[in-house]
């Protein structure tokens, strides 16, 4: 059997659930940005089908997908460089992902953590799309034959069924057709952590609203929660040895380290020995002058909705055109009558 060569290709999404943060731009957002324009084609996703695996208010969805296709502009993903898409819109992700569900096992799919977090003690009640939905996430990424998928440390458990899920569509049928997609290990992209609590990831579900900064915040509101920030009494270290069990510390660290393009080495090279009330000041400056016109930009695409409809049609069209032939040969290869072309 001949290998096959395919397009070096990028695939990644989000869950457009509302509460954008500084979590998501520092930890996803800015990496995809670095892609886009490099030696590989980008595609980025708004996956409102895997949002409804629990219950969504109709409007509150409708919303979050514009505003999160919004803070991916504002975050610098250009739609003449990559294929900006909501999920929904491409019918060939959930027809693929039908297939997928004829191929991956149950073994497979019960071994996923993510569905035993979220169903937790609750899973009889629990839908059957949260269960069967990394078959969907497969879909998402082979639809498009991707060969590569930038991924965080919650999301390598999907992306190996999605790698077993290729290997076995090409054994049962004797092809090469999907990719074995790689990983896209997101390096030193920053985990960023709750401004009240250093020890729990920055989150949109907690409570407290100075826990996190929102990609909507104006500049006031950047600044006024970083200089709430929880902290500590003593000074900066001048190695990063020095903020071993000091968590609040090191969050604010490595914000300002992945703000700045910086190392935490760099970062207290310059800062050590200084006291958080010199510190917090020299942050929010760099936070707001970083994502400030960010907000900005969001805010301006949310009153003209019209632009992002314009932008998300646009890009189904151009998705369409990659996803529409790899569906018709699936079913060709699993000798199902080929879908009819409109």
């Amino acid at each position: 059997m001949t290998e096959t060569t395919f397009t070096p290709r990028v695939f990644s999404g989000a869950q457009p659930s509302g509460n954008l943060h500084l979590g998501n731009y520092l930890g996803a957002l800015r990496n995809w940005v670095r892609m886009q324009g490099s030696e590989f084609e980008t595609i980025y996703c708004m996956v409102d089908l895997h949002a409804i695996t629990v219950w969504q208010d109709p409007a509150e969805l409708r919303h979050a997908t514009r505003e999160l296709c919004a803070g991916y502009i504002a975050s610098g993903l250009d739609p003449e460089k990559s294929i900006l898409i909501n999920q929904s819109q491409v019918p060939e992700h959930a027809q693929l992902a039908w297939v997928f569900n004829c191929i991956a096992r149950m073994g497979w799919m019960q071994r996923m953590t993510q569905f035993k977090d979220k169903a937790g003690k609750n899973a009889q009640n629990a839908s059957l799309g949260l269960f069967a939905y990394p078959a969907l996430m497969a879909a998402d990424i082979l639809v498009y034959h991707a060969t590569h998928v930038p991924v965080g440390e919650d999301q390598k458990q999907h992306l190996e069924l999605t790698r077993d899920i290729a290997i076995k569509f090409n054994h049962d049928y004797g092809v090469d057709f999907f990719p074995v997609t790689e990983p896209v290990i997101e390096g030193a992209a920053t985990r960023v952590m709750s401004l009240r609590d250093g020890s729990k990831k920055m989150s949109k579900s907690d409570p407290s609203d100075a826990s996190r900064i929102n990609m909507t915040d104006d500049a006031d509101t950047i600044a006024k929660k970083i200089r709430k920030a929880k902290t500590d009494p003593d000074a900066l270290p001048s190695e990063a040895k020095g903020l071993d069990d000091r968590p609040e510390a090191r969050n604010l660290v490595d914000i300002y380290a992945a703000l700045s393009d910086q190392s935490v080495d760099q970062v207290l090279a310059e800062v050590g020995g200084k006291q958080f009330g010199e510190f917090k000041p020299m942050l929010a400056d760099l936070a707001v002058a970083k994502l400030a016109p960010i907000a900005t930009e969001m805010a301006r695409l949310m009153n003209e909705q019209t632009e992002i409809d314009r932008i998300l049609t646009r890009g189904s069209e151009r998705a369409r055109a990659i996803t529409a032939p790899i569906l018709r040969q699936t079913y060709d290869i699993i000798g199902m009558v080929p879908p009819v072309t409109l």
